[in-house]
């Protein structure tokens, strides 16, 4: 169990984005001590006070999560500081906009090396403290894209497949030892995020989402509620929904249908300046924050994770109200003969 007030949290990727609003979100709802994990040293500076301002604490751990020994620093330096990590959240990503022809294998192997490799480390320095204390959440933050990738994105999309594909095998292995460290994982549809202001870009125009688009708070609610519930695996989103069943259904439409409109959906008609920085390999400068530029079109709710959530409520009241309506309409032996009285008198009248 996840203690409700004050428990101990790693999230990579902490300074921005969905991570940034995660480590807020942690801190308001449950005065969370926190481990803030990312390379960038102001961004987590920043994120850091956020924490403190919302009633949390926080070290800062600076750290790339593909050097597998930083992220075990790091998780050494958060038990050092706050104790026993409860939770573990895997968040830290990078990607670029491209085809993958145009792509280097140097790029291809650092998305790789971050998005999924980044996972597997900080799963790795998670489950052997939780082992030991038979307990603890580990919950991974994955994409609609590990069920249907898209064009542009080869990397990333592959990343995503491969860290669901791992949490999956892990958790069957937790499952045969019998342990009660608990393997989580949150598929998200498109955020608002500064991802789409730092991305390596080879479009020319400017990138940003695909789809309906969600502020990074609705990620973060997601996420955090996901801790602290039962819950394998949560997709987010009906676009995320739409992608698993779309998919199963029809993949080979989706691979036209894709190949038709990503490309002019992921690209906008506006310049990417030349020579721009991305964060590829370096963190790049500035304090992004959590959202990125498309706040205007960006929901700031989901009813669909609403429905998700009470799931199992729902489920439960559907079956009360089909069992009422049973009972109230199925006919007892009285109103079978007091029908056939009724229908005599008629007859007889």
């Amino acid at each position: 169990m996840v203690p409700e007030r004050h428990p101990v949290v790693m999230v990579t990727g902490a300074s921005a984005g969905v991570g940034r609003a995660v480590v807020r979100l942690f801190a308001q709802r449950h005065q969370a001590r926190l481990g803030l994990l990312a390379r960038g040293v102001e961004r987590l500076e920043s994120a850091r006070r956020e924490v403190e301002e919302a009633g949390g604490e926080a070290v800062v751990t600076p750290a790339d999560v593909a050097d597998a020994d930083a992220v075990e620093r790091a998780a050494a330096t958060l038990e050092d500081r706050f104790g026993p990590i409860d939770v573990w959240v895997n968040n830290a990503m990078v990607s670029m906009m491209a085809p993958f022809r145009r792509m280097t294998l140097a790029e291809f192997r650092r998305i790789t090396e971050v998005t999924f490799l980044g996972y597997v480390h900080g799963t790795h320095a998670a489950l052997h403290r939780m082992l030991s204390r038979d307990q603890g959440v580990i919950l991974q933050v994955g994409s609609a894209l590990a069920y249907r990738s898209i064009p542009l994105q080869s990397a990333y999309c592959a990343a995503k497949h491969a860290v669901a594909g791992f949490t999956e095998s892990l958790r069957t292995e937790l499952l045969h030892d019998n342990s009660n460290v608990q393997l989580r994982i949150v598929h998200l549809p498109a955020v608002n995020t500064p991802q789409f202001e730092w991305i390596r870009n080879r479009m020319g125009g400017k990138s940003k989402p695909v789809g309906t688009i969600y502020q990074p708070e609705v990620a973060a609610d997601a996420i955090v509620w996901t801790a602290y519930h039962n819950r394998p695996e949560f997709q987010l989103g009906y676009p995320t929904v739409q992608a698993i069943l779309g998919d199963k259904v029809a993949p080979r439409w989706l691979d036209h249908y894709l190949a038709n409109t990503v490309y002019e959906g992921h690209v906008t008609k506006i310049p990417d300046p030349p020579g721009r920085p991305d964060n590829l390999f370096d963190p790049a400068p500035g304090d992004f924050a959590a959202h990125g530029p498309y706040n205007a079109e960006a929901w700031r709710s989901s009813p669909q994770m609403w429905l998700n959530k009470h799931r199992n409520v729902l489920a439960l009241a559907g079956l009360g109200l089909a069992a009422a309506a049973f009972f109230k309409r199925r006919p007892t032996r009285d109103d079978q003969r007091a029908a056939n009285v009724r229908g005599a008198y008629t007859i007889w009248r």
